[in-house]
């Protein structure tokens, strides 16, 4: 088993073609994922099949997204299979998990928040920014989201514009089918990026999750 280092803190290659994460709390696992072990070290496989942000780096994000990023602000943690890699990763930074649902939220909590001490449940709606002012500091060096929504672009956009650092990065999955179920994706995608741009935000790359997700993309961007 040959494992790489990368330049992005405990992320690492294996074998050429899996992303994985050093497991910063051994003997516990989130999702069922594939762990590893060499050298006394152990590593979480990243699975592009559970994990968006995992898919767009096989489908050819450059992991430079993540250099320099202490603190992430993730809208739609879900039970927080994403969270638990990017925790491995920002050991001396911080993520805000933003969760409306009642039941994922306590799986969120149960499965990777009272493991992990650098991530932040937040217990809000997303549509609502400002409600969680007061809590999540300003200045984030990156929004994440994925959410559900047909206007996940303008949700995320609204959490930018207040949380987000001058310069600072955004990730946006894109789900096609909970925007329009209809239309062709390549049109869904398009007008999202556009809406984004028109809100200020640069748009740096673009995505497709095939195959690991089906009419997804990932949109990255950053803020002038």
């Amino acid at each position: 088993m040959d494992i790489v280092k990368t330049k992005i803190n405990n992320l690492v290659i294996i074998d050429g073609e899996r992303y994985a994460t050093v497991n910063t709390t051994p003997g516990i696992t989130f999702y069922k994922e594939e762990v590893v072990k060499k050298d006394g070290i152990e590593y979480r496989i990243w699975n592009p099949y559970k994990s968006k942000l995992a898919a767009a780096f096989k489908n050819g994000l450059p992991i430079d997204v993540l250099e320099d990023v202490k603190s992430i602000l993730y809208l739609g943690a879900s039970t927080g299979t994403t969270i638990s890699h990017l925790s491995d990763i920002l050991t001396d930074g911080i993520i805000y998990g933003v969760e409306i649902g009642p039941r994922v939220m306590m799986e969120f909590i149960n499965r990777v928040v009272k493991n992990r001490n650098n991530v932040i449940p937040l217990f809000y709606d997303a549509r609502l920014p400002e409600n969680y002012i007061d809590i999540v500091d300003p200045g984030v060096d990156m929004v994440y989201c994925d959410v559900a929504q047909p206007d996940q672009t303008k949700i995320l956009a609204d959490n930018a514009d207040i949380y987000l650092r001058r310069g600072g990065k955004i990730l946006l999955a894109i789900k096609a089918r909970s925007i329009d179920a209809v239309a062709p994706v390549k049109k869904i995608y398009e007008g999202e990026v556009e809406y984004l741009r028109k809100r200020g935000y640069k748009i740096l790359e673009i995505l497709e999750l095939e195959p690991y997700e089906k009419e997804h993309a990932m949109v990255y961007a950053v803020k002038p």
